[in-house]
């Protein structure tokens, strides 16, 4: 059976379909089989796939989506053929959100780098704690050296749930990739690289946990 990871958020613009994209690329690059599921009305996550298709005529992911309450479905089929599968959510919490945690073996919290994103947490985490799966926050669109971004990571480790080790850097290459239907490791060696191969490795281990 495949891993799932759910990423979830209430605050639109966290980077959930940044985070996922590039999540699923990575794992993809270890020759893991990789599903996306998406559940955002939204649909960024399928416009995503659907011009990674155009541009590469095999996407080296399988891509489904899904009304809120038909995730488990999916994930059943989808866990079939697949190692990982990581499901992008809508920007709210509420119980359209549980059946996305449920299935979840591990929930991935993308926080911008401002507190207003941080505050937008309690939900979700709460919300994964109800239903018993481990939550991880990921500080995303870091600004190494500000004193922004240590008052949100020094806020974050006061909040009831983990926070990964690996943040994502405020880097042009995750804004520009997404939009060519590609993730950041796609683009040419550079920071981005070793960022999202140290949070896939962090991420791998944290899922070997929950064996």
């Amino acid at each position: 059976m495949a891993h799932i990871i759910t990423i979830a958020q209430q605050k639109g613009g966290a980077g959930k379909t940044t985070l996922a994209v590039n999540l699923a690329i990575a794992f993809a690059k270890q020759d893991k089989r990789v599903a996306i599921l998406d559940t955002d009305p939204q649909g960024s996550l399928g416009r995503w796939f659907m011009t990674r298709r155009e541009l590469l005529g095999d996407p080296g992911v399988e891509f489904a989506t899904s009304s809120a309450w038909g995730v488990g479905y999916e994930c059943q089929k989808l866990s079939d053929n697949n190692d990982i599968v990581i499901i992008d959510t809508p920007p709210k919490v509420d119980s359209d959100l549980k059946p996305a945690l449920r299935e979840a073996d591990l929930v991935l919290v993308p926080v911008g780098s401002s507190l207003v994103d941080l505050w937008a947490t309690d939900g979700v985490v709460d919300l994964a704690e109800r239903v018993g799966k481990p939550c991880v926050i990921v500080l995303n669109r870091v600004k190494s050296g500000t004193r922004l971004a240590e008052d949100v990571a020094a806020a974050a480790a006061t909040i009831s749930s983990e926070v990964a080790t690996v943040t994502l850097g405020h880097r042009v290459v995750y804004a520009q990739t997404l939009g060519q239907g590609l993730g950041a490791l796609e683009a040419g060696k550079s920071a981005a690289t070793a960022e999202v191969n140290a949070l896939v490795t962090e991420i791998s281990a944290l899922l070997d946990a929950t064996e």
